[in-house]
């Protein structure tokens, strides 16, 4: 009976934790770049003292998802949108540099180009990118930065900067918890991207399915429930053996 109890228990926090993951996909349907988490629960066997048959149901984040999103073209000059396998660098909260594929680019106050999130982009030299006040701003295909100073004629082009842009494949890289994506432990920083490596103009959607998540939502919320009925079932059972045995 213990044992129905307990693979019923580890199913059911199993099913909550993918759930999770389900609604964090979800909530991000709409992010500029975001990727999909891709999640599975496995059999683990339980360590410490008894046999080691007993296994345990785990969630476990597989990877993310390398499907492109749909590119959506805007107009604005700072929107890109990146080829497959190309990253742009960015400064991350604690000082290192990170990678994402969100393109909906911002300028401060200051000139600073950063993120939507506020995050600073990097230039090609590994230094947050500032824009001095300008007329016009193009970005090119291999990402570099070109403008026409502030009061200067159109003929006057400056090159103000060249997009940090890396090309690495999804899986050699991981997702930490701020959402950033880095080398795997151990690995060294992804070379640079040669060649054309961005659209301007246009922004890369989310990749995530909202009808595929929505289906995972409600298949995830009925095995949650039996497994609940399981050990409802289990927990009733005990009881009617407990009054059978008092009753002797």
């Amino acid at each position: 009976m213990d044992k129905s109890l307990y693979i019923a228990m580890t199913g059911a926090s199993a099913s909550l934790k993918a759930q999770a993951g389900v609604a964090h996909n979800l909530a991000n349907a709409d992010t500029a770049g975001f990727q999909a988490t891709l999640t599975a629960t496995a059999a683990v066997p339980v360590t410490g003292e008894g046999l080691a048959s007993r296994v345990a149901a785990a969630q476990r984040s597989l990877s993310v998802s390398a499907a492109p999103g749909q590119i959506r073209q805007t107009g604005n000059e700072l929107d890109i949108a990146l080829h497959q396998d190309r990253w742009l660098a960015v400064q991350a909260p604690d000082g290192s540099t990170a990678y994402t594929r969100a393109g909906d680019l911002k300028l401060t106050a200051n000139g600073l180009l950063t993120t939507s999130s506020g995050l600073p982009v990097l230039d090609a030299g590994g230094a947050p990118l500032s824009i001095p006040p300008y007329q016009t701003l193009t970005i090119g295909g291999d990402g570099t930065l070109s403008i026409v100073p502030r009061g200067q004629p159109a003929s006057t082009i400056t090159e103000a900067g060249r997009l940090q842009v890396v090309a690495a494949r999804t899986a050699e890289l991981v997702r930490g918890e701020d959402g950033l994506m880095r080398p795997q432990p151990g690995a060294d920083a992804p070379p640079p991207a040669a060649g054309p490596v961005l659209v301007s103009g246009a922004v890369e959607g989310s990749n995530v399915e909202a009808t595929t998540m929505l289906v995972s939502m409600i298949q995830l919320s009925r095995q949650f429930e039996m497994q609940v009925r399981v050990l409802q079932s289990g927990d009733e059972n005990a009881r009617s053996s407990n009054s059978l045995l008092s009753s002797r």
